[in-house]
């Protein structure tokens, strides 16, 4: 499988990026190398990959840009590993859209350890998706042939939205999505902050899932980044 697999690094430090791609590519990873914002943006217009290895100050575009970028077209795994300071950085790219925070100077193995958790995620829940149009968590099942969603059995009405919102989180239950990632996929306009907007419909899909299932939480707030759906028994 590991030979289908295809990532991307963009580290501007040539050094940092061959080492990366020396353990990435010895346990058996497709690799591709990029070297400044612009040249990941070319890249990631040309090729596909399922996960990317980003480094936050880079020439042409930042990493936070970057982010941003692909965000708007996909939801492959990004790790950002990063030599600057402060939790705030780690929490603004989380709410960007990245997926996990590596601090420089790394442990090459754990950079390692991380890419395979990720990727194992991604590609397990993108195989499952293929496989059916039933999306299923816990009590709760969505069929994106039939646009049908259903709690204990019981159908429930939802808008365009909702049902866009939903099908997103119920995509990828482990990944936390902020509200411009969910803004941005079911309006399919730029977000510009009006949190809100996402605010008012995620409230409404609780609520319609809360009548038929009351005593299950099936979509979980992440405080100070946004929403995914809930991993609590």
């Amino acid at each position: 499988m590991k030979d289908n697999v295809n990532i991307l690094i963009v580290e501007d430090d040539s050094d940092i990026n061959n080492l990366l791609h020396k353990i990435l590519s010895k346990n058996g990873y497709n690799i591709r190398c990029a070297y400044s914002g612009s040249e990941a943006k070319m890249c990631f217009d040309n090729y596909d990959f399922q996960l990317v290895l980003l480094d936050l100050m880079l020439p042409g575009a930042t990493g936070e840009e970057l982010i941003e970028y692909i965000r708007k077209i996909n939801t492959v795994p990004i790790i950002v590993i990063s030599a600057k300071p402060g939790q705030d950085i780690k929490i603004d790219v989380l709410k960007l859209g990245a997926d996990d925070f590596v601090s420089k100077p790394f442990d090459a193995y754990e950079v390692l350890a991380r890419v395979e958790a990720q990727l194992r995620r991604y590609i397990e829940f993108s195989s499952i998706n293929e496989k059916s149009n039933v999306l299923s968590h816990k009590n709760l099942t969505l069929d994106t042939e039939t646009l049908e969603v259903a709690v204990n059995g019981q159908s429930i009405s939802l808008t365009a939205r909702e049902f866009s919102i939903l099908q997103i989180l119920m995509s990828y239950p482990s990944k936390v999505f902020t509200k411009a990632n969910l803004f941005e996929h079911a309006w399919n306009a730029e977000f510009l902050g009006d949190d809100n907007t996402v605010n008012v419909h995620v409230s409404n899909l609780r609520s319609k899932i809360a009548k038929v299932d009351p005593d299950t939480e099936y979509i979980h707030t992440v405080w100070g980044i946004g929403f995914k759906m809930s991993d609590k028994t």
